[in-house]
C-alpha cells in the first residue's frame, strides 16, 4: 500500500471511529477540525437516510429517526462510494432500536426495497406475447425444467401489517392521519418493483415471496410447485402456481426464460 493510500485509510477511519487515533503526523491541534470534519460527514449519511426512509420517520418522529439514524452511521458505517447505498441494513437497524413497535422495521424494509427497485438496472422484460410464443409446444417436462431469470428491480418483503395502508396513511398530504397499523390475517410479503421510473408494492401470500426468492436461486417451475405442493395441497399448488406465473408475465417481471 503506498504511503497515500496509507493516509487515506487512517484518515477514514479516524472519520468513521472517534476512538481511532490522528492520522500519523497530526498533532492534536487538528483534532477539533477532524471533529467538525466528522459531524459534517455523519450529518450527510443522516440526510441520505431520511430521504429515503421518509415514511419510517414519520412513523417514529423526527427525533427518535434521527437518533436511530445517528446510531446506524456509527455502528454500520457505509463501505460503498456512493450514498445510495447508506441506508443498507438500517432496516435491521430498526429491528434493534424498536422492538417493541414491529411495524418500524417492516416498514423501513419496505422502503429499502423501493430504494433498490428504483436503483437497479433497467430491463426489458417479457411481454405476454412472447411468453407465449416462447413456451408454445412445451412439454411436460420442460414446463417442470422451466426457469426463470426475473428482472433486477424485483424484491420482496415480510408483511404482517397491510402495508398498503400504512404507506397511505404515511404520506406527506396525511399530516393529520395517525399511522394505520393494521394487521394482516395470515404470513404475506410486499413484492416490490419498478414501473418505468416509479417503484410500486402490492401484498400477497408469503408463499409468492418464497418462490420468488427459489426462482432467484435457480429452482425449476417444477421444484417450486414440489415446494408449494407442501404448503397448499397438490391441487391448489399446481392452479396457484401456474395463475402466478401468468401474473408475473403480465405484470412485467419475467427478463426471460432459461431452460
Amino acid at each position: 500500500m503506498t504511503d497515500l493510500a496509507q493516509r487515506q485509510v487512517a484518515f477514514l477511519g479516524a472519520i468513521l471511529d472517534d476512538e481511532a487515533p490522528l492520522p500519523s503526523g497530526w498533532g492534536d491541534e487538528r483534532a477539533p477540525g477532524l471533529a467538525i470534519y466528522r459531524n459534517n460527514y455523519r450529518s450527510s449519511l443522516v440526510e441520505a437516510l431520511r430521504s429515503t426512509f421518509e415514511r419510517t420517520e414519520r412513523l417514529v418522529g423526527e427525533d427518535a429517526f434521527r437518533r436511530a439514524a445517528a446510531h446506524h452511521c456509527i455502528m454500520h458505517p457505509p463501505v460503498g462510494w456512493t450514498l445510495d447505498l447508506a441506508g443498507a441494513g438500517f432496516a435491521e437497524t430498526c429491528a434493534e432500536l424498536f422492538a417493541r413497535d414491529p411495524d418500524v422495521a417492516e416498514l423501513a424494509a419496505l422502503e429499502w426495497a423501493m430504494h433498490e427497485a428504483f436503483t437497479a438496472r433497467n430491463t426489458q422484460p417479457l411481454t405476454t406475447a412472447e411468453f407465449g410464443a416462447a413456451c408454445a409446444g412445451f412439454t411436460e417436462r420442460q414446463w417442470e425444467g422451466l426457469k426463470l431469470k426475473l428482472v433486477p428491480d424485483l424484491r420482496h418483503v415480510p408483511a404482517t401489517y397491510d402495508l398498503v395502508r400504512l404507506w397511505t396513511s404515511l404520506s406527506a398530504s396525511n399530516t393529520e392521519t395517525e399511522p394505520d397499523l393494521t394487521p394482516l390475517e395470515g404470513a404475506r410479503c410486499a413484492l416490490v418493483w419498478r414501473e418505468d421510473e416509479r417503484p410500486v408494492f402490492v401484498i400477497r401470500p408469503a408463499w409468492e415471496g418464497t418462490a420468488l426468492a427459489s426462482f432467484r436461486k435457480g429452482a425449476s417451475f417444477g421444484e417450486v410447485c414440489a415446494a408449494l405442493i407442501g404448503t397448499l395441497g397438490e391441487e391448489a399448488a399446481i392452479a396457484e402456481a401456474g395463475a402466478m406465473l401468468a401474473r408475473w408475465v403480465g405484470e412485467g417481471l419475467v427478463e426471460r426464460l432459461d431452460q
